[in-house]
Parts: structure tokens; C-alpha cells; sequence
């Protein structure tokens, strides 16, 4: 097996649902995403994916994010933007954007802080 990794950054604001502290106040983070592609074999440019590809598929699903309020996004009005669900939702997309492609999305990791991490995968 195969794997690449891509990291981008998007900067936004939510407030959590279901919880009791600070966090379910309106607040900020510069989030940092990681998005890992695999594939059994490489293709024929001897690669999973071009590096290229995956940032910039990886890019325009962060785009809806950029600069916004998670919360008022389509996704997130009934769902609580957690880190764990920002994960998820961004790896359902990316899945449904490289479906039918040789390599597969393996998983994403979201971080708010450099030192919280979220990860999702299937």
C-alpha cells in the first residue's frame, strides 16, 4: 500500500452544540487539515496522485469553510461542528469527489490547535 498526504488551512468560527464550557461561546481557529490518499498499486506516472490534485481537490472543499461561521454552513445548522464531525464531513466529500479513481481517500485529520487533533477514516 500507498499513501500521500496533503495539508491545507482554512481560518473559521463555531460555537459547539451539546456542551457546557468555554467552547459553546462563539470562538475562532486557524484550523489545519491533513487528507491521506492510498492507492495498492501507482499509476502510470509511477504515483498515487499527483500532489497537485490532491491539494487543490482538497482546497475547494475547504473554500466553503474559509472565513465563515461553521455553524450557519448547510452541514452544520442541525450538527454540532466538532472537530471529529469537521473531519467527517470533509472526508464524505473528498470521497465523492475521487470516487471511481484507483486510489482511495484513507483519512482526514482536522486540527484546531497545533496540539488537538481529530482524525476520521472507514
Amino acid at each position: 500500500m500507498f499513501e500521500i498526504s496533503v495539508v491545507s488551512n482554512f481560518s473559521a468560527a463555531h460555537n459547539l452544540l451539546n456542551y457546557k464550557g468555554k467552547c459553546e461561546n462563539l470562538h475562532g481557529h486557524n484550523w489545519q487539515v491533513e487528507a491521506v490518499f492510498g492507492a495498492e498499486e501507482l499509476d502510470k506516472s509511477e504515483m498515487v496522485m499527483d500532489f497537485k490534485d490532491a491539494k487543490k481537490i482538497l482546497k475547494n472543499i475547504l473554500r466553503s469553510f474559509d472565513h465563515s461561521y461553521i455553524n450557519d454552513t448547510e452541514h452544520f445548522k442541525k450538527m454540532s461542528p466538532t472537530s471529529e464531525n469537521i473531519a467527517r464531513f470533509i472526508f464524505k466529500c473528498l470521497v465523492e469527489k475521487t470516487k471511481h479513481r484507483k486510489y482511495r481517500v484513507l483519512r482526514v485529520s482536522v486540527w484546531e490547535t497545533p496540539g488537538s487533533k481529530a482524525t476520521y477514516y472507514e
